[in-house]
């Protein structure tokens, strides 16, 4: 059994990566400021004898978690849909920078790993495809997804200065799209708002012209890499993520066939300039370190997410 402090884990992510840590037996400790997590997610675990969980904001001091005795610290915390981390601007900076940093002298002085939840994103609109994690990127630092881009950036950036400095064991994942049960509804992501709008017999909005491409990885392919390269000996950033490549618009029919919906596809402006045109991963990483890959394709994966989804609705 570990000593395992995680950090944004009443999030989407967070709450099912939870879920699997303590039925592997190890102890955690969740700290989430709830500013887009949700209670609800992680109401389940209430009663369990191994989970504890801090209403803290991380990008605040912690210094009085320095001699938890943590084998350890994750740091998933974040603003991580545009919705969100448009609305949640600085609160996405502090996050990246002051929060990384504050989980890093945590993890600096109780001696533990560090795992970072970075991001695709860090690739920006990328010149090359699919991305390879050699790849340094094509990213604005001005534009309006700025604040979650380069705060990503610089989360990679001290993560590896501390390990450079002070000999931390670290772990990055470079997190493709990904979806499951709990993604909130409202957050603005392709996945709920496309099956909301289909369960609902909506029109489907695609921003821009829908040629646009997603590579979508369910949640449970991604919580089973994530928990390999935590306790891998690997230091380098690795791509999780699913290769099977589509464009918006074939997700959107996809997604139409899936719920047998009566909705029509229906066409906006691109929210942001620098929306990435093209996104898949290159897992070749992910499998030859980790012996990973996603085992669940996208209809499956759409399949249980819409029957969640319906179970929303009631």
């Amino acid at each position: 059994m570990s000593k395992i402090l995680l950090s944004g884990g009443s999030g989407f992510l967070g709450s099912h990566l939870t879920d699997r840590l303590l039925q592997d037996g190890h102890e955690v400790t969740v700290l989430d400021n709830l500013l887009t997590g949700r209670r609800i997610n992680l109401q389940h675990l209430a009663e369990h004898p191994r989970f504890q969980f801090l209403e803290r904001d991380v990008s605040l001091d912690l210094s009085d978690l320095y001699d938890g005795g943590w084998d350890a610290v994750m740091h998933l915390a974040s603003p991580a849909s545009p919705v969100d981390y448009v609305r949640y601007s600085i609160e996405t900076l502090r996050v990246g920078s002051h929060g990384t940093e504050n989980m890093l002298e945590v993890a600096r002085h109780s001696g533990a790993r560090f795992f970072l939840s970075s991001t695709s994103e860090v690739y920006g609109d990328p010149e090359i495809h699919p991305q390879v994690e050699s790849y340094v990127g094509h990213v604005s630092s001005i534009g309006t997804r700025a604040c979650y881009d380069e705060a990503k950036r610089f989360a990679e950036a001290i993560t590896y200065t501390y390990h450079r400095k002070w000999d931390i064991p670290v772990r990055v994942v470079r997190i493709f799209n990904t979806y499951g049960p709990r993604n909130r509804t409202d957050d603005g992501r392709v996945v709920p708002n496309f099956i909301m709008q289909a369960l609902r017999n909506e029109p489907i909005t695609i921003f821009g012209d829908g040629s646009q491409t997603r590579s979508f990885c369910y949640v449970a392919d991604q919580v089973e890499g994530i928990v390999r390269l935590l306790w891998s000996d690997y230091n380098d950033p690795v791509n999780i993520g699913n290769p099977h490549e589509m464009t918006v618009r074939e997700f959107a029919e996809l997604i139409i066939d899936l719920t047998e919906s009566k909705s029509t596809l229906t066409y906006m402006p691109l929210p942001h300039k620098d929306d990435p045109k093209r996104r898949c991963p290159d897992i070749s990483r992910a499998r030859q370190v980790l012996g990973w890959s996603p085992r669940y394709s996208p209809r499956e994966g759409f399949a249980e997410t819409i029957a969640y989804y319906r179970r929303y609705l009631g």
